[in-house]
């Protein structure tokens, strides 16, 4: 794997910040807009739209500490291109989560792993009654003319793409668990996601959102006794694929988990006995198409999917188990402990034989992946980019075990390129494609990297072919580690499908 290394900058005066990853775990409360952000190296001509990236940036109510990186109050980061000049803003995702937390100092809504601790009544009204926070810190998509915010809870957020000021929730999902990573139908015009409806008869609900709709309209609906977690899922033109990990709940249990009880994901139970489960739903009509056994394996993000002759190809950032919940607490994280590698994990799927064969891709480790998924999801690709652990950030040492490359993996060779800097850790890298070539997976990688000895963010450029670096625009402060970001083209981000 070739990999690209550049001199880390000269420390800023900063002796109160960590200088390792620990820093992306510091609450950051200052908003700011700046019209231009200084620039080395050059921007491509053709960049000219809006990168919006979602991730938490609070993470203490009060005086209590949040428990999980997923727990972290949302913040939106704003990048403009334009002339060869990048500009930045940020704001918090005000939600009733976020507004009840500034102005009460007390956490009022249950997180993924922190919870209010509420009495028995409460508790089971909070799941049944959809009490559950509206801190949508994961992801994002422009829908027509809006512009929704994100997390695995049944209220998204609408927000302004030019204030980022948040606007109210913006449909009712038919679920009480949902996922931040819908994917977008270009026929129908709407985002096609599915939720999680739990009730004395639990069910997967596949659902579509068109792009002018107010409401979702359901697909299908699947039936099971105790659901999985699963914060993605897979499309190819024919199917919505679940797969369903033996990483799960009992709903009774879930709703009734008392004052003394766990927060929402602790309810949840590895048991690998079960194996996985891949479910193939039928994108028309919402039928239960096919369901075969695999081996037991985890994952939060999907690669892509595609159907191959009689074959059903899914692609994933895959785990042996589900130990990469645990490894996510902040008291994990701010301890230095390793996280474990994902790879990029292949199963073949046979609906006529039942059959599901594994393979792995690439020895290089991704996490957060994109694609081209303007011309590739649901569809044969080659390029899969993301954000990777190198060889010696595995190896274990405090403060060197966190996301440190940029990678671009060739599932068709299973060749890795990267991009690194010593030092440096980045985030999810966003795929822009070029208006100037016609050829699929040309263009650039937008990512936001942490620079902890400078105590700074910024954020980098790189050629999605050979991952060169173009540019980099830094910003005066440390940006928290996020999740996901989107661009749209235009000087707003104009409108249209997911961003």
């Amino acid at each position: 794997m070739a990999t690209r290394t550049t001199a880390s900058p000269a420390s800023a005066d900063r002796s109160d910040a960590p200088e390792d990853y620990r820093l992306g775990f510091r609450t950051m409360d200052d908003e700011v807009t700046l019209d231009a952000l200084p620039v080395e190296g050059r921007f491509p001509d053709w960049l000219e739209g809006t990168l919006i990236r979602n991730g938490p940036a609070r993470f203490e109510v009060g005086e209590r500490s949040l428990n999980h990186w997923f727990d972290g109050q949302a913040m939106l980061h704003k990048f403009s291109f334009a002339g060869g000049r990048v500009s930045y803003a940020n704001r918090f995702l005000r939600g009733r989560a976020v507004r009840a937390a500034e102005e009460t100092g007390r956490l009022s809504y249950r997180e993924f792993a922190t919870d209010p601790c509420r009495s028995l009544f409460g508790r089971a009204m909070s799941l049944f009654s959809r009490g559950l926070t509206d801190n949508c810190n994961v992801n994002l998509m422009r829908l027509g003319e809006r512009a929704i915010a994100m997390t695995e809870t049944p209220m998204p957020i609408s927000f302004d793409p030019d204030t980022l000021e948040a606007l109210g929730v913006a449909y009712d999902v038919p679920g009480d668990l949902t996922t931040a990573h819908p994917h977008y139908d270009p026929e129908r015009r709407e985002a096609l996601n599915y939720a999680t409806h739990f009730g004395p008869r639990t069910t997967y609900r596949l659902f579509g959102l068109g792009e002018s709709a107010s409401a979702p309209r359901t697909i299908g609906k699947i039936g099971v006794r105790e659901p999985a977690y699963m914060h993605s899922f897979a499309i190819t033109e024919r199917y919505a694929i679940l797969v369903e990990f033996p990483l799960v709940v009992n709903p009774i249990r879930l709703a009734l988990s008392g004052p003394a009880g766990r927060p929402f994901i602790e309810n949840f139970r590895w048991e690998p006995e079960r194996g996985s489960r891949f479910l193939l739903i039928d994108r028309n009509d919402g039928e239960l198409a096919h369901a075969l056994e695999g081996p037991p394996l985890f994952s939060f993000h999907h690669v892509n999917a595609f159907e191959r002759e009689a074959e059903v190809i899914v692609d994933l950032a895959g785990y042996d188990d589900a130990s990469l919940v645990q490894s996510l607490y902040l008291d994990e994280l701010r301890a230095g402990r390793p996280i474990p590698a994902p790879t990029l994990r292949r199963y073949r799927l046979t609906p006529a034989s039942g059959a599901v064969e594994a393979e792995t891709l690439s020895d290089a480790a991704i996490e957060l992946p994109r694609i081209d998924y303007g011309r590739r999801n649901g569809r044969p690709y080659r390029f899969a980019y993301g954000a990777g652990l190198s060889a010696g950030s595995i190896s274990g040492g405090a403060g060197n075990d966190f996301l440190d490359e940029v990678v671009r993996i060739d599932v068709e060779e299973g060749t890795a390129v990267s991009w690194r800097q010593q030092g440096a850790h980045p985030g999810e890298p966003v795929f822009v494609g070029s208006p100037e070539s016609a050829e699929a997976d040309r263009g650039v990688l937008l990512s936001v990297v942490l620079d902890p000895a400078r105590g700074r963010s910024f954020l980098l450029v790189l050629d999605s072919t050979s991952l060169e670096e173009l540019a980099r625009a830094e910003v005066p402060h440390p940006i928290p580690f996020g999740f996901h970001g989107q661009y749209a083209p235009g000087p707003a981000g104009a409108p249209g499908g997911v961003i």
